[in-house]
Parts: structure tokens; C-alpha cells; sequence
């Protein structure tokens, strides 16, 4: 039996399938951005050829297909929701377009303000209010609630976010109308703040909520006719969803929250960090994933990747759970341009199509993958294992647009590209890491996505780092990680006092009811269900919180308060370097993990060690002037043989460059593991 994992990027649809044995088979196909399904179908059948057998055949044994998305991030970004109405507090439904009260300029009195995702004509105010405290000031009126749901239907809207004050603490409000919605209006998406955050802070609340509304319904749509495609391709289990989170969910519960599926796609090649840190023995890592259209970055500390409630995506603030990965404009596909004869590279991506100029699709403009040709270090007639010839004359003509432009030859605008873009990754990873009070140079660097390989060695080297480590399946890495992920749900709920004043019973209590609930969400899950809890708090006179881990602590404590509180002044003191025992402590939200543990993901076996390792061929490379370096199969590679640079390393989807200093070994896993000289 076959688990597949499925991560549609930018530019490529990458595949894994492994088997119970650990087995990996990989593909790779060009994505089809007007419908993904496409590309995810052509895939299978090129994943299934790989395999040996046909399409149906592998899908009648494949038990699990897990699927990273990047349809909600890109119905966010390219601003293709849907047509959303939002009912509010009478009074409030300026709330999205007020902010924070900031601006990203501040200093900027010309900067226009970002166009709301709602406009102000689809915002209707209904009148009720609830307390800070849940009981009711105003309740709710039912003729203006009529007037409210007969307005936002002449307006023709696809979706409707409900967010009212404070439902946070009482959702009957949010409930009632929701009911009156589905009566009026059965078969328009509804979304509802009490469901998708509850929690305090009205903005973020409302935000998340427009969110849900703007990419449900496309995502719903999506993900139904992939389910019909699927079964009508022979599968007949469930697909899994990849969430922003890093866990997994049904195709049901991610179109009821879609906002939780908008970094889907990133968040597959976090996991396969935190499983690499097991086969490693590394806890301390840093994320490069460089793929065709950007270069993602993330932190796994102590073993585990860091989580964030507060990311941004295009105008929008998604205030869900979120794996805290930080995503550059620098990808395989990145364009070059000059301005003065200053060379850029990035954000300004070729995509899929027509992609760089070097894949004959009409691109013309120099980018990345270009200059990576016209410097030797990929190889035009071996591209995706043969599958697709790369012009080495439209890159060569391409970047001598640049090289005229800057005054060089073609060959220095080449290397000139690969430097200046190797620095803008080098200097993204530089700002994460100290961002978050860390040294990158105790770290190692897991290098994945199809275009990382020919740069990591070199950005290691500017940061420093020592050790580089590229799995043998480093361009479908994302698709692979999918594969070692569990189902996970992440609950919230606001409980602002101080602790001072809070009773162990009482935090016991919404704590037991939160695990409640997410076992009820993994009903019908039969393997083991592991529960994680933690508390945002903070110092009385703060604004913003810090999140709390507090599993160590027995939930059935006498002093649960108390020991969550130093576990509080701790945390504080690690993050910022002091802490203040005799201030007052505030407890504002109670968080819950529930999580169902799926089978292990197996390890690919082990090879065999042997005494001899010979190059598959040479290959002309520029490294500051020509000269020829052998070129080895990484497959075909042995473990425990050191090889020295400069050599090129190569698989069907990927290469692998390392400099004259550096050295590597394959690991009994078959993964590369680079010295940095």
C-alpha cells in the first residue's frame, strides 16, 4: 500500500509516494495555475509510470493522499475570492479598514490605504451587543437582523462573514443569525467569528473571519471536483488537507475553515524538518526551501517549529495558529533587471508559464534558472530526468539583455545574478534568525525545493553556517514531509483575568472543555489522540501576549495557576532576557492541540557502503573562470564516502553544487551531508 503526498507549487506539482518498506518514488510535472487538479492528475499518471504500473492501479492501493494547496493563498494574493457581505455590531463594520491605527509607511502621507477585501456597501451593521463578560447588553433584533440578511441578498454576494462584539464569550447571537441566513440564504457560505477565532481583539477577530469567507468558497470548490477527479481516477480513500499549522485535516473541515489552509502548501517541508531532526540527530535547524517562484524560511528549535498567531498575507491578517515561516521574492524563477546599473534580482517571478527563458514557453526575460544554465551547473539535455530540454541559447540571449545593460560580459551578468540572489536569501535567513534572538551559526541548514541545491552551500557560507544537509528527495521534500504529519486541530479560547485572581479549578475547567471539543473533532479516529495545552499571557501593563507551553504541568494540580505563572516569568526571561515576578500576571487566551497520531512515516532503507565512488561524468562549470568537475548520481552514491568539492551532485529533480572548500557524505538514508569549508 502506497501513502502519497501532493504539493502544487508556483511552478511545478511535485509528488511523493512511499511504501510500507520506506520507499520513495518521486515525480515532478509542470502545474497548471488555471486549474491545479490538471496538473495533480498528470502527475499521478507520471508518478503511477515511475512505479511501474498504471494510474488506477496505484490509486486502488494507495491507503492516504495528502495534499498541500496553494489555492486559498493565491485566491488571497491575486485578489480572486469570493464576493463577500459582512453583518457586525451596528457601529463596527468600519473595524477592517481603521486597522490598528498603523500603516506600513507611517511616515508616508501619500500612501493610499489597502482596499478593505469587503467594501464598505457590503458592510451592515446589525443591532445587539454583547458584554466584554457574555451577557447581553442589546439583544438582537429581529428586524434589523431581517433587514441586514434581506440587504446583503440583493447585493448578490458568493459568501458572508458574521462577526459580532465580544461572541467570543456568547455565540448565540452569531448562531441565531447564522440560522437566519441558511433559511434565507441555503446555499450561500457562511462564516462565523464564534467558529473560526474566538478570541479577543475585535480586529484580528473580524479579519480572520473575512478571510474564511473570501478563499471557502473557492477552496470548496476546489476540493470537490479534486475529490470527483479522484474517484474517477480509481481512488476511493479520503484526502487529507495540509493546514498552515502543520497538521493535517478533511477535505469537510477545510472548507469549513479555509483561513487555516493558507500557507498549506510551505508547511509540508516544515514537517519533514521536525521529522529530519529524528534521522539527523539535529535539533537546531533552519528551513531553505527555494523553489521556482520564492525562497521560504522557518526555525525549528529544540526540535520543534515555531508557531505564530499574527501573519500577514497580501493586506490580509490571518490571526490562526500558524507555522511561522517567512517567505522571500527569490526563486528559480526570479527575473533580473537593473536600474542605474545596479543589479536586482526578485521578487518579480517568471512562474510556470512562460517560466524562465531557457524552457522555450516565450519567457524572454533573464531570470535565476537562466544564469544557472549559462554557468554550467545545470545540465540542458538532463533536466527533470530527461524529460524536458532546457534552450541553453534563450538563457544565454536572455542574460545578455543584462549583461548589456550592466556593461559586462554574459558570463559575469550570470555569476553576478547567482551572487546577488544568493545574498538576498543569505540576508532573509540573517533577519529571521536574529528576529528571534537566535545565532544562525549553531545551526545546520536543510536544504529542499527544486532550485535550493545549486545555492546552499554558498549562503551557508556567507551565514557562516557549517553543516548543510539536502535529502535525496529535496525538490518534492514538501509533498514527502505531508506524508509524516497527524491530524491536528488547534482550539482557542479568550479568558482574560489575572492570575492572581483565577482558581485552579476554573482554568482546569475551560481547559477539560477545550479537550473536550477536540476529541469531539477526531470522533471516528481510532488511533492514539495526544493532547497539548498552553496559555497566551502576559505582564499586566503589556499589550501583547507570549504563548505559554504548560504540558508539564498535571491538569489535575492544585496550584495549576501558580505553576503556570512561573512557567510565564520563565518563558518571559528566555525571549527577553529578564523577567518581573512582582508584577501582576494576566491570563488572556487558553489554547488546546488535539492530535491524531497517523502511522509513522518509515525511513527510506539503508545502503550499503562501498570502497569505490567514481563520478557519473565531468561537466565545464564557471567558478570564477572554467575548469571541468565530476558530476555523481546522488541515487547511485554509497554512504560513509567523503567526496570533495568542487562537484555536482544530481537527480532526476534536482542538483546539488558544492565549492572547492566543502566536502560531502551520503548518510545510510541516502541524504547529502555537506561540510561547509
Amino acid at each position: 500500500m502506497y501513502r502519497i503526498g501532493i504539493d502544487i507549487g508556483g511552478t511545478f506539482t511535485d509528488l511523493a509516494a512511499v511504501d510500507e518498506t520506506g520507499r520513495i518514488v518521486i515525480a515532478k510535472t509542470s502545474s497548471t495555475p488555471h486549474d491545479p487538479s490538471e496538473g495533480l492528475i498528470e502527475g499521478l499518471a507520471v508518478l503511477a509510470s515511475e512505479l511501474g504500473v498504471d494510474r488506477a492501479e496505484m490509486l486502488a492501493q494507495t491507503e492516504r493522499i495528502v495534499h498541500g494547496t496553494t489555492v486559498a493563498t493565491n485566491a488571497l494574493l491575486e485578489s480572486k475570492g469570493a464576493k463577500v457581505g459582512l453583518l457586525t455590531t451596528e457601529g463596527h463594520r468600519d473595524v477592517i479598514e481603521m486597522r490598528e491605527g498603523l500603516k506600513e509607511d507611517r511616515y508616508n502621507v501619500r500612501m493610499a490605504p489597502p482596499a478593505p477585501l469587503v467594501p464598505r456597501h457590503r458592510r451592515i451593521g446589525v443591532r445587539e451587543r454583547i458584554r466584554f463578560d457574555g451577557t447581553i447588553a442589546t439583544a438582537l433584533e429581529q428586524t434589523s437582523l431581517a433587514e441586514a440578511v434581506r440587504a446583503v441578498s440583493e447585493l448578490g454576494v458568493d459568501a458572508i462573514a458574521v462577526c459580532y462584539l465580544h461572541s467570543y464569550r456568547n455565540a448565540g447571537h452569531e448562531e441565531a443569525t447564522a440560522a437566519a441566513l441558511a433559511e434565507a440564504l441555503p446555499d450561500t457560505y457562511v462564516s462565523l467569528s464564534s467558529e473560526v477565532l474566538p478570541q479577543i481583539k475585535e480586529y484580528e477577530r473580524v479579519w480572520t473571519t473575512i478571510v474564511n469567507a473570501y478563499v471557502g468558497p473557492v477552496l470548496a470548490s476546489y476540493l470537490s471536483k479534486l475529490s470527483s477527479r479522484l474517484a474517477d481516477a480509481g481512488y476511493a480513500g479520503e484526502v487529507m488537507i495540509m493546514h498552515s499549522h502543520g497538521g493535517l485535516a478533511t477535505i469537510a473541515e477545510s472548507s469549513r475553515l479555509a483561513a487555516g489552509a493558507v500557507l498549506s502548501g510551505p508547511a509540508g517541508g516544515i514537517a519533514a524538518a521536525t521529522h529530519a531532526v529524528e534521522l539527523l540527530g539535529m535539533p537546531d535547524l533552519i528551513t531553505f526551501d527555494m523553489g521556482g517562484t520564492s525562497t521560504d524560511i522557518a526555525l525549528i528549535q529544540n526540535g520543534e517549529a515555531q508557531l505564530t498567531a499574527e501573519k500577514q498575507v497580501g493586506i490580509a491578517k490571518v490571526s490562526l495558529p500558524t507555522l511561522d515561516i517567512h517567505t522571500l521574492g527569490a526563486g528559480g524563477g526570479s527575473m533580473a533587471r537593473t536600474s542605474g546599473r545596479i543589479l536586482h534580482v526578485g521578487p518579480e517571478s517568471a512562474g510556470a508559464a512562460p517560466g524562465p527563458a531557457c524552457y522555450g514557453r516565450g519567457g524572454t526575460t533573464a531570470t535565476v534558472t537562466d544564469a544557472n544554465v549559462v554557468l554550467g551547473y545545470l545540465d540542458p539535455e538532463n533536466f527533470l530526468g530527461g524529460r524536458m530540454e532546457l534552450d541553453l541559447a534563450a538563457a544565454d540571449g536572455a542574460v545578455a539583455g543584462v549583461a548589456a545593460e550592466l556593461g559586462t560580459s554574459v558570463i559575469e551578468a550570470a555569476e553576478g545574478i547567482f551572487k546577488v540572489v544568493n545574498t538576498t536569501m543569505a540576508e532573509g535567513i540573517r533577519l529571521v534568525s536574529v528576529r528571534r534572538g537566535v545565532d544562525p551559526r549553531r545551526f545546520g541548514l536543510i536544504s529542499f525545493g527544486g532550485a535550493a541545491g545549486l545555492h546552499v552551500a554558498e549562503v551557508a557560507r556567507i551565514l557562516e553556517i557549517e553543516r548543510v544537509v539536502v535529502p535525496n528527495v529535496a525538490s518534492v521534500l514538501s509533498a514527502w514531509g505531508m506524508l509524516a504529519t497527524d491530524l491536528r486541530h488547534e482550539l482557542v479560547r479568550s479568558h482574560v483575568s489575572e492570575a492572581a485572581s483565577t482558581s485552579s479549578d476554573e482554568l482546569r475547567e475551560l481547559l477539560l472543555r477545550m479537550e473536550a471539543e477536540g476529541r469531539s473533532r477526531l470522533a471516528g479516529f481510532d488511533g492514539e489522540i495526544e493532547i497539548r495545552r498552553a496559555l497566551d499571557m502576559r505582564y499586566g501593563e503589556q499589550i501583547y501576549e507570549i504563548t505559554v507551553p504548560i504540558d508539564d504541568i498535571p491538569i489535575g494540580s492544585s496550584e495549576l495557576v501558580k505553576q503556570a505563572a512561573a512557567s510565564f516569568h520563565k518563558r518571559h526571561d528566555e525571549l527577553y532576557a529578564y523577567h518581573a515576578p512582582g508584577q501582576d500576571v494576566v491570563i488572556v487566551n487558553a489554547r488546546t492541540t488535539a492530535i491524531g497520531r497517523l502511522p509513522e512515516l518509515r525511513a527510506a532503507p539503508l545502503r550499503s557502503a562501498a570502497e569505490d565512488v567514481v563520478p557519473t561524468r565531468g561537466r565545464r562549470l564557471y567558478l570564477g573562470g572554467w575548469r571541468e568537475v565530476p558530476v555523481y548520481s546522488l541515487d547511485e552514491l554509497p554512504h560513509d564516502r567523503r567526496i570533495h568539492g568542487p562537484a555536482i551532485f544530481e537527480t532526476p529533480t534536482t542538483s546539488v553544487l558544492i565549492g572547492e572548500p566543502d566536502s560531502a557524505v551520503v548518510t545510510p538514508h541516502g541524504w547529502l551531508d555537506i561540510a561547509i569549508g
